[in-house]
């Protein structure tokens, strides 16, 4: 296969996986996202965005590290299971991300935000 087709076959697929990640993200989460950001809530976008980074990191490594499509293909659908995992965790263990994100809590979307890139830090670097 020519470069340049590689290429635009490795890019689509990669952001294709990150807007599945996003569609699947956000029915997972108890809190509307997109309506809360469009409302200007700034926790609920630290934590979507922490999240999509914490993916998207992870995405990288498998583009990098891999050498077959299909391979990346499936680190990429088993860092999608990885994230909505923690987070499912997470907000378990914290008890109160809905109320917090609906509130505006700067400080918990930060952290939700911030375990999610973490986990997606050690995601990436467990594919290389």
């Amino acid at each position: 296969m020519p470069a340049i087709l590689a290429y635009l076959l490795h890019l689509t697929t990669a952001v294709a996986l990150v807007m599945g990640f996003f569609v699947v993200y956000t029915r997972v989460t108890p809190y509307d996202e997109v309506h809360l950001i469009r409302e200007g809530n700034g926790a609920a976008a630290l934590s979507l965005g922490g999240t999509l980074l914490g993916f998207s990191v992870t995405v990288a490594a498998s583009l990098m590290y891999t050498r077959d499509y299909y391979e990346f293909v499936g680190w990429g659908a088993f860092a999608m299971l990885v994230q909505v995992l923690v987070f499912v965790v997470a907000t378990r263990l914290l008890r109160m991300s809905k109320d917090q994100i609906e509130a505006n809590n700067m400080a918990f979307g930060g952290l939700l935000g911030a375990i999610s890139l973490s986990i997606g830090l050690i995601n990436a670097g467990s594919v290389s």
